[in-house]
């Protein structure tokens, strides 16, 4: 059967989609959807094809908008996504997750919600706000953040978050209660004998290897790392990287050992490619070397930022990877990285990539 490629972006002008077919050579755009509302994050259901985005701002107010039809048409909800009267409101979702018959959302300022009807209406999972180091989680640079949502795949009471800058946490109890997993992550901003706190990490993306649940991969203000228990313990597989410094991070769709990053130039030197000279790094050996793919992608003068959820993989073999730019261009590979073309300009700046596979 026939198949087309759907890669979502968010943006800060609403929801675009580019299709393409299995050959990833021609593309089309189409959007924006949303009504042009800041969108954070953008989703799809594989099992229904259902799309979900979420955004918002102080302004609007926070949603998951939803899609039922590929884009066509649009609904959104906001029902339940509060946080108790006389505490701070809900600003905006920064991120959805789908796992385990539920949907999830990721707000800011820091917390977790949760739907079990499709994104009609959520409810506060409060044990996370309720770990006794919330009194002290900061904003990062861009909000106190909660952008990072990975379910366990067969384990629904099992999730690990990731928060800017509290750090990673996990919950084996569905919400309930919550456990800081941070050991190993500096935090070089802090003073020297405390640059491995308990929590208070930067954590710019959380990400879960194929397979391998217990396999985590993070992507930190201050380095890369690894896990292979599930976040208890964090080892360093910066080595050979341009920049301890970067925000995307994404696995392959079936090696657990493949990674692609796309670091940046460090955080107080612009936060741009390094040398301004773009490319993605992949490594094939969970961290222990790493190679720059720049076949395609520009090596002049090159000044965009990829921001944390702006990356992603299709599923089909070989992989295509794609990311987007903070000036507006969507870059894709058909072949792992090896080489790489510009299928969108002139777009608003891409808050996040995410692909659905359906058929043609």
């Amino acid at each position: 059967m026939a198949q087309k490629i759907l890669v979502l972006l968010g943006t800060r002008k609403g929801t675009f989609i580019a299709e393409t077919d299995t050959n990833r050579q021609s593309w089309t755009l189409r959007g924006p959807f949303c009504e042009a509302w800041p969108i954070n994050h953008v989703i799809a259901d594989p099992a229904t094809g259902t799309i979900y985005a979420g955004g918002g701002n102080a302004w609007f107010g926070p949603a998951v908008w939803k899609s039922t039809d590929l884009g066509a048409s649009w609904t959104h909800s906001s029902e339940g996504l509060a946080y108790p009267e006389g505490t701070e409101p809900v600003k905006s979702v920064w991120s959805i997750a789908s796992g385990n018959g539920a949907l999830y959302a990721g707000v800011e300022p820091a917390g977790l919600f949760r739907s079990d009807d499709g994104g009609q209406s959520w409810r506060h999972v409060a044990g996370l706000q309720e770990h006794p180091s919330r009194p002290h989680w900061q904003p990062g640079g861009g909000g106190l953040i909660l952008h990072s949502l990975v379910p366990h795949p067969s384990d629904d009471k099992q999730l690990w978050v990731g928060i800017s800058s509290a750090g990673v946490f996990h919950t084996a109890d569905g919400g309930a209660t919550w456990e800081a997993r941070n050991r190993g992550t500096r935090a070089d901003y802090m003073p020297e004998d405390q640059r491995y706190p308990e929590y208070g990490q930067c954590v710019h993306s959380l990400v879960m290897a194929p397979g391998m649940p217990d396999r985590l991969y993070q992507q930190n203000h201050c380095g890369m790392y690894r896990s292979d228990d599930g976040g208890q313990h964090w080892d360093s597989i910066e080595a050979g990287l341009p920049s301890t410094f970067g925000f995307p991070a994404v696995t392959h769709p079936r090696d657990p050992a493949t990674l692609y990053l796309l670091p940046l130039n460090g955080d107080t030197a612009g936060r741009y490619v390094p040398d301004a000279r773009a490319a993605v790094w992949r490594t094939r050996d969970a961290g222990a070397s790493w190679q720059a793919l720049r076949d395609g992608l520009p090596q002049d003068n090159v000044f965009f930022g990829v921001l944390r959820q702006a990356m992603a993989t299709d599923k089909l073999a070989p992989a295509g990877i794609y990311f987007g730019t903070n000036t507006g261009e969507l870059y894709a590979s058909a072949d792992e990285g090896e080489s790489w073309n510009c299928v969108a300009q002139h777009l608003p700046t891409i808050s996040s990539v995410e692909t659905l596979v359906v058929a043609g």
